[in-house]
C-alpha cells in the first residue's frame, strides 16, 4: 500500500477540535451566567446591589439592565455556543461578537455603576478568552503558524 505524500495528507484535526471545544465551553458559560444574572437582577431587585448604583443612569430599576444582559449578552453568548457546535459557517464571527459583547457590558457596567467586584474581571476575562480561543481557532495568533490551518469544520449555513 502506497503512502500519501506530505503535501496531500489531511491535517491534523485534534487541535482544533478541542480548540473549539473549549470555546464551546467558555460561551456556554458565559450564557450560563449571563441568564443567572439577569434573573437575579430582575427578581431579587438587582441581588444586593442598591438602587443608588443606577443613579446618573437612564435606568430607575434592575429590570431593564437585567433584560439586556439576560437577552442581549446570554443570548449572543448561547448563539454563539450552539452555532459552533453546529459547525455553521458565521459560528466564529457570533463568537468574536459576543466575546466583545460580554467586554461592552463590563466596560457599561464599571461606568455606571462605579464601583468594582472581582466578578467583573472574571467575566473580563471571560470574554478576553473567547476572543483568544477565536483567534486561535483561525490561525491567527503569532506562534501557531507551525500548526497546519484548521481543517474546513464550519461547513454549514
Amino acid at each position: 500500500m502506497q503512502e500519501k505524500p506530505q503535501s496531500v495528507r489531511r491535517p491534523h484535526r485534534a487541535p482544533w477540535n478541542f480548540l473549539r471545544g473549549a470555546l464551546v465551553i467558555l460561551l456556554f458559560f458565559g450564557a450560563l451566567s449571563a441568564f443567572a444574572g439577569a434573573v437575579m437582577a430582575i427578581a431579587f431587585n438587582g441581588a444586593g446591589m442598591p438602587l443608588a448604583s443606577l443613579e446618573g443612569s437612564p435606568f430607575h430599576s434592575f429590570l431593564g439592565p437585567g433584560l439586556i444582559l439576560g437577552v442581549v449578552v446570554g443570548g449572543t453568548q448561547l448563539t454563539a455556543a450552539l452555532s459552533i457546535a453546529g459547525h455553521r459557517r458565521w459560528a466564529l464571527p457570533a463568537a468574536a461578537a459576543a466575546g466583545f459583547g460580554l467586554l461592552i457590558w463590563i466596560f457599561v457596567e464599571l461606568a455606571i455603576i462605579r464601583s468594582y467586584s472581582f466578578l467583573q474581571a472574571l467575566y473580563f476575562g471571560l470574554g478576553v478568552g473567547e476572543l483568544i480561543f477565536v483567534l486561535l481557532v483561525l490561525g491567527i495568533i503569532p506562534g501557531t503558524s507551525s500548526v497546519s490551518r484548521p481543517p474546513k469544520v464550519f461547513d454549514h449555513p
